[in-house]
């Protein structure tokens, strides 16, 4: 590709002198704005430095640059949008209009929104201008499983070289390239339930994600399945229901539970319950977007080389949500995620998400409220097919 910067008054003088040089053919790859200053700093002069680029004439099997923009008027008034919030962000702000929380001005934040929007808006045609007309039901089906835009991007491009090099490509040979994609990133994860190597099993997690009755699905199959000794500790003292529910699911599994109101207290059941194989520690439900909840968690329960812990997670719940949820829990050891409710969204992209950007892994899922039967012991080939259990071909 032939790459040029160049400099002008404005983002339409540049595109002039793009298109007098390389041609309608020519693709945007970055702007920003310059600031120069002279005479000591006393006189500053604003340009826009525009970098564009044309493919050679030569055959290429690399395939185009995602970022690209074509030139045409509606990316030139993004670019130019995008340059002046920019110069805005950089251009000293008078303290009377400034927000006093964040230090924006509510000039600059709405046009800052603006930008999102229309961005957003452009994204959809960068990606039909960027793949061919084929591609293009299966790149929105990754989306509408809520992918994240940089693992769409990759698989896109894996597709697209596939294309070029055999000119044709059905839904199959994209689901087993997109399945092969997946996999090479989630294949180092830790992907499976209980290790039976720990005594003491923490699960973790905010209010209604379903912890206690996961927590007695799990526990039935350590009984059933491989003979366990089990008991439960319940530090979920808000909630008088959650108490007596876990009361009922050891009643049936003839297990013995011990409620702690303090740290003194969950002391007092670890030695109760020291002759079991296993102990299961219900945490209680709070609002953990606030650090203070995880502080009290911390202090209360051990998290040591003889426990294990699980974070719940109920795919019910926006992705945004969840990662600040999790950035609470990162002082804490957590081995592997649990996701509840999956039997609940039509999309599973988010645990994918997720996986790759904590790096952790998954123990189970959990599909109705049926125990012990509506679990799944995570397998990856598994959880890489649920990606497809809504395919429409």
């Amino acid at each position: 590709m032939k790459m040029k910067k160049y400099y002008a008054s404005s983002i339409p003088e540049a595109m002039k002198l793009v298109r007098a040089e390389l041609g309608e053919d020519a693709v945007i790859l970055n702007s920003k704005v310059v600031v120069t200053k002279k005479f000591f700093g006393i006189i500053k002069k604003k340009s826009f430095e525009v970098v564009a680029g044309i493919d050679s004439m030569e055959p290429s099997n690399t395939a185009p640059a995602p970022a690209a923009l074509p030139i045409t008027k509606e990316n030139a008034r993004l670019l130019e949008i995008t340059n002046a919030v920019q110069a805005k962000i950089h251009q000293p702000q008078h303290p009377a209009v400034l927000h006093e929380e964040s230090g924006i001005s509510e000039e600059l934040r709405k046009e800052i929104t603006d930008l999102k929007a229309l961005m957003q808006s452009m994204h959809k045609k960068t990606t039909q201008a960027q793949y061919p007309d084929e591609l293009l039901p299966f790149i929105e089906y990754l989306r509408q499983q809520e992918l994240n835009e940089e693992l769409i991007t990759t698989i896109g491009d894996e597709l697209f070289m596939h294309f070029r090099e055999a000119s044709e490509i059905n839904f199959s040979q994209c689901k087993m390239i997109t399945k092969n994609l997946l996999r090479k990133e989630l294949e180092n994860l830790s992907v499976g339930g209980l290790s039976y190597e720990k005594k003491y099993i923490n699960v973790l997690g905010p209010t209604g994600v379903g912890k206690t009755t996961t927590i007695a699905k799990m526990a039935a199959r350590a009984v059933l399945e491989k003979k366990k000794k089990i008991g439960f500790i319940t530090t979920d003292t808000y909630r008088i229901a959650a108490i007596e529910q876990l009361k009922t699911y050891a009643g049936l599994l003839q297990a013995p539970v011990e409620i702690a109101y303090n740290a003194t207290d969950f002391e007092q059941a670890i030695q109760r319950l020291s002759h079991l194989d296993l102990v299961f520690i219900d945490t209680a439900g709070r609002n953990y977007k606030e650090v203070k909840y995880v502080d009290d968690l911390q202090r209360l329960i051990k998290f040591d080389d003889q426990a294990e812990s699980f974070l719940v997670l109920a795919m019910t719940t926006k992705e945004k949500d969840m990662t600040n949820i999790v950035d609470q829990f990162k002082q804490l050891p957590i081995e592997k995620f649990i996701f509840t409710k999956i039997d609940e969204t039509n999309s599973i992209g988010t645990m994918i998400n997720l996986m790759i950007k904590y790096n952790k892994g998954l123990a189970y899922y959990t599909n109705g409220q049926e125990v012990p039967e509506d679990i799944e012991e995570a397998d990856l080939e598994v959880v890489l097919n649920l990606i497809f259990q809504g395919e429409e071909k």
